[in-house]
């Protein structure tokens, strides 16, 4: 989640360049979102990865795609500590244990990406 901060600050500041705006002008991000109408970053990015990774588990060929998703380490175990999550850790919250079953029914998967989309952006 930390990682969407950076894209989030970057638009916004491209956002203010295109109207012109500062700063100290003292102006809220959600009107300077409205008078540019351009779409959220971290809901973007929230959307893609979760259509790529339901395209990638409806995948049958046999293609490395979806034997990254289903990677486990070898030992099993995870670091001592706060570990790094993994890419589907955050699909696992979403959508359960057996998210790649799910991914299956494309109208079941499409209705979970909503919030998925909700609870990923609302910690940026």
């Amino acid at each position: 989640m930390g990682l969407i901060r950076r894209p989030k600050v970057t638009q916004r500041a491209m956002e203010r360049a295109m109207l012109g705006v500062s700063l100290r002008d003292h102006i809220r991000n959600e009107d300077i979102r409205k008078r540019t109408k351009v779409t959220d970053i971290a809901r973007r990015i929230a959307k893609l990865k979760w259509q790529w990774t339901g395209h990638i588990a409806r995948k049958t060929d046999g293609r490395w795609g979806r034997k990254v998703l289903e990677w486990r380490p070898r030992t099993g175990r995870r670091s001592v500590g706060r570990p790094p999550t993994r890419w589907t850790d955050d699909l696992a919250r979403v959508a359960g244990i057996r998210w790649m079953r799910d991914a299956q029914d494309r109208s079941l998967w499409r209705r979970l990406g909503e919030a998925y989309v909700q609870q990923w952006t609302s910690f940026g």
